[in-house]
């Protein structure tokens, strides 16, 4: 029996239909290469194998390793398989020839940190699929209200919300839902150039800086008062709006009017 870690923050897949549910949701192919983040127990390498062209799995936690390595060695002596021991945060993405699908069962507690990494760099995946809190997916591609995280995830792509998993799928069971959120349509270049994309998370960041403050308010710890109502004014802003209530297409427009 293999027993999770809760320093990991590890909650093991348990359920078969639900790897092969997440497979149909990131729509692998039999040309798909695909970047699995813990693959723990395996139940969703297994799915993936069965129709990707090749998996690269990366377990942060070694222990797994040996037993990984294994119950799949037919299929790393093959090479469909690669099995890499180590934190997928320090994982260079460059290291994957051509065009790669990620798909992931992470720990909450990096979901965000994993997301902007990868939409981030240089060599993204064409679509990310990653089994998170429902929480979070809900925020992400359902609510009426923008965050930080989701308009971090559509200037990049456009998220979806799959499906929910019950607690139930895990062990151990943790104590809220998750679901399957994948983000399509990742654009290689969404921005003009790096001078942009800081410029424009610049604003979205002094912009959500603090929640309960209007947007032009906390705006102004990076422009002037009277430029920022002029460019309300000119995009169509009420004075009043908050930073949660704003599109991403203004947000753009806020970015490249102010002058930082």
């Amino acid at each position: 029996m293999t027993y999770p870690k809760k320093s990991l923050g590890q909650h093991f897949l348990m359920h078969r239909q639900t790897a092969e549910r997440i497979v149909l949701a990131a729509e692998v192919t039999l040309e798909s290469t695909v970047l699995e983040i813990g693959p723990g127990t395996g139940i969703l390498t297994r799915a993936l194998l069965k129709v990707a062209k090749k998996v690269i799995a990366v377990e942060a936690d070694t222990e797994l390793l040996p037993k990984l390595q294994e119950e799949f060695c037919n299929e790393i002596e093959e090479g469909k398989l690669v099995l890499i021991g180590s934190d997928i945060r320090i994982f260079d993405p460059k290291s994957i020839q051509g065009s790669y699908l990620l798909v992931a069962n992470i720990p909450y507690y990096i979901t965000g940190e994993i997301i902007r990494q990868f939409l981030g760099t240089g060599h993204k995946p064409s679509s990310l699929t990653l089994l998170v809190q429902k929480e979070v997916a809900v925020r992400i591609a359902r609510s009426t209200k923008e965050s930080l995280l989701s308009l971090s995830v559509k200037a990049y792509g456009t998220p979806h919300y799959r499906f929910t998993v019950p607690k139930g799928a895990f062990f151990p069971a943790p104590s809220v839902d998750s679901a399957v959120l994948s983000i399509t349509g990742v654009k290689t270049q969404a921005f003009a150039s790096n001078a942009e994309e800081a410029r424009f998370f610049t604003i979205l960041h002094a912009g959500f800086a603090h929640k309960r403050k209007r947007l032009a308010k906390n705006l102004e710890a990076i422009a002037s008062a009277s430029a920022i109502a002029n460019i309300f004014a000119e995009i169509g802003l009420f004075p009043n709006v908050r930073a949660e209530d704003v599109s991403l297409s203004a947000w753009q427009l806020l970015a490249q009017k102010l002058s930082l």
